[in-house]
């Protein structure tokens, strides 16, 4: 049973029982509900090269194990533009697209197989390792490097996805750090912008300014403690300096002597003493930081949402070249030849998918006695030969050929 979060691309032989089948299910489709959003396309499969059967017993056992990976590649470029995006519906539809479209309208109007990027004159051989090859280019096109032994170097696509993302996540975290700096309360956010030079004694050998957050409760408590907490406090010193919902900043004055007494004190009173000495070179440096950071955050943010948004689009394209590979081999190893496929693209409604499936076996139940593990599939071949794969060609499948390709859910 095939899952209800996907698009389901099926090939059945193009002959004269598959004549009016598209209108057929659609209609059948479309009669589940007057509400039913089932969608049916579709789709041209190339008469490609057969090859020998060799060549497509290898293919199949190699092009699901490319379909997951390429599949997984996809999912992940997806991910990173739900975290760029904050999976914001509206700007995730606006930026994965097929060639500007969306995934729908690509899959399901009018679909075909890109003859000028992928000659249909090459064996399948040729037209899988141009798959990987283009697949690999995707990534390199932005790293800047050459594009070389590509079918074994496919995993760069994934690395370099992996290295422009760990770059970005460090300078965002970077930025989202000094950010908090400036939230939160007076016990714990940044006093670059609350503490001017107005509020501090500079340049005194003896005297140093401390900033105190004391709790809004405590308020009066301090005033009446602060000048006794410990000797060599600058009586009538304290000045409130600013307050927010839950504490207030006070500064006071005192001999450096008695600082850590001070702190001391204030701790076992409940107020604390903020670890802030100021320079307006600091200060300046800080603020420096933080608009390099939110700059570099950006820049970084827009290239990858540029990479991501290229990526996906040129991605999602080889998937489902792929998948279509995939139709066709595994058609030609059901049916046998002559080589010519009639495909079909459905996107079912998802309230009704299991018995979408059931008209779809049924309109298709034909299929059966072709669908049937013969040795008759390749003529001339041996009883034996087909043995050595008889493993293979035993597999259970439905009486069609059937790949799904995943929604991208918004």
């Amino acid at each position: 049973m095939p899952s209800d979060q996907s698009t389901w691309l099926i090939a059945v032989p193009h002959d004269g029982d598959a004549e009016g089948l598209l209108p057929e299910v659609a209609t059948k489709l479309s009669q589940l509900s007057r509400s039913s959003a089932s969608t049916v396309a579709e789709l041209g499969i190339p008469c490609f090269k057969t090859g020998t059967l060799d060549s497509l017993i290898a293919l199949s056992e190699e092009l699901p194990k490319q379909d997951a990976f390429f599949t997984s590649v996809v999912a992940k470029t997806v991910e990173a533009l739900r975290n760029l995006l904050n999976n914001d519906p509206a700007k995730l539809a606006q930026h994965i697209v097929v060639d500007e479209r969306s995934v729908d309208e690509y899959l399901l109007k009018g679909w075909r197989w890109n003859e000028g990027r992928y000659n249909i004159q090459r064996s399948l051989r040729e037209t899988v390792d141009l798959l990987n090859k283009v697949f690999l280019a995707i990534a390199f096109r932005s790293s800047g490097h050459h594009v070389n032994h590509a079918a074994q170097e496919m995993a760069s696509i994934d690395n370099t996805m992996k290295s422009k993302l760990n770059n970005y996540n460090l300078v965002k975290g970077s930025l989202v750090q000094m950010q908090r700096k400036k939230t939160g309360n007076l016990s714990v956010r940044s006093l670059v912008d609350v503490v001017s030079g107005e509020n501090v004694i500079r340049d005194s050998e003896y005297l140093q300014t401390c900033f105190v957050a004391v709790p809004n409760v405590l308020k009066k408590e301090w005033n009446l403690k602060y000048e006794r907490l410990t000797g060599m406090i600058v009586p009538r010193s304290s000045m409130l300096i600013a307050s927010d919902d839950e504490y207030n900043l006070f500064s006071v004055v005192l001999f450096k002597r008695v600082h850590d007494e001070f702190v001391q004190k204030c701790r076992e009173n409940k107020f604390i003493v903020r670890d802030f000495v100021y320079s307006e070179e600091s200060i300046a440096k800080e603020r420096e930081d933080l608009t390099v950071a939110d700059a570099t955050e950006k820049e970084l943010w827009t290239e990858l949402l540029r990479v991501s948004r290229t990526n996906f689009s040129e991605s999602f394209q080889i998937l489902v070249h792929l998948k279509i590979l995939r139709l066709f081999v595994e058609s030609v190893l059901r049916y046998g030849l002559p080589a010519d496929y009639m495909g079909l693209a459905i996107k079912p409604d998802a309230r009704y998918v299991k018995k979408a499936f059931n008209i779809l076996t049924s309109q298709l139940s034909y299929l059966a006695p072709r669908s049937g593990r013969s040795s008759k599939k390749f003529k001339g071949g041996s009883e034996e030969f087909v043995g050595e794969y008889q493993a293979l060609l035993e597999q259970e499948f439905y009486d069609f050929v059937l790949y799904e390709v995943p929604w991208i859910i918004y």
